[in-house]
């Protein structure tokens, strides 16, 4: 085989409280604009947030085996305005099924947002490639959690635990030697499992003219196996 890429964007809109903007264009540049976790749950005033999550991992000849992945967890408070990126990109080049590669590149990312007219922008995309490289494996995965709340809440000290413990597995399962298609599995597992504690979360947050709510975006892409 010798490329292939694959890469979908997930948009949405809040229901009836939000409206898509393109906050990408003039605000992301590679790096996350975020103020720590605390002062972001705990503010009550409305801002703009902006947050790129993005693990990228190039196995070869010279590195047969990269695997990496992050678990983010950003909590924006009320904002006017929200522009969330995450995004793995996996590569794996030159190796043989004799001298094969593997490259995993997995990206969680966790945000919360607060207030009744939030413009949300959330892209969430993965490209695995295999560039001449015969029976590699190589596995691109992204999961966002969106989290939406019509007032101000944060995540407590209980759930933080419950995400730390998936965290700590979601690393094992990194840097394992599984085949990819189990791989794939075993990471759809833990984020079914990261949608269960962020509900559990939202049904104690307090109630406004909508409803709490969680929305995850997939996207896996990866060889061999889709």
């Amino acid at each position: 085989m010798s490329s292939h890429r694959k890469a979908r964007s997930s948009n949405r809109i809040l229901t009836q409280r939000a409206v898509r903007i393109g906050l990408f264009a003039a605000s992301v540049a590679g790096v996350a604009a975020a103020v720590p976790a605390q002062a972001e749950a705990a503010t009550g005033s409305a801002h703009a947030a902006v947050a790129l999550d993005h693990v990228f991992t190039h196995a070869d000849r010279a590195h047969h085996t990269q695997a990496r992945d992050s678990f983010t967890v950003r909590q924006f408070g009320t904002v006017n305005a929200t522009g969330v990126r995450n995004q793995a990109n996996a590569v794996s080049a030159g190796c043989s099924a004799d001298d094969h590669c593997r490259s995993v590149a997995l990206s969680f990312q966790i945000v919360t947002v607060a207030g009744e007219h939030t413009h949300l922008n959330a892209v969430n995309l993965s490209d695995a490639a295999n560039k001449k490289c015969t029976g590699c494996q190589t596995l691109a995965g992204a999961y966002q959690f969106v989290v939406s709340t019509p007032t101000p809440f944060g995540l407590d000290a209980n759930t933080r635990s419950q995400l730390d413990d998936i965290h700590r597995r979601l690393d094992a399962l990194t840097h394992s030697s599984l085949p990819a298609a189990e791989l794939r599995t075993r990471v759809d597992a833990l984020a079914g499992e990261v949608t269960g504690v962020l509900r559990d979360a939202v049904a104690h947050a307090p109630k406004g003219a909508e409803q709490p709510d969680v929305t995850l975006h997939r996207h896996l892409d990866g060889w061999p196996g889709h």
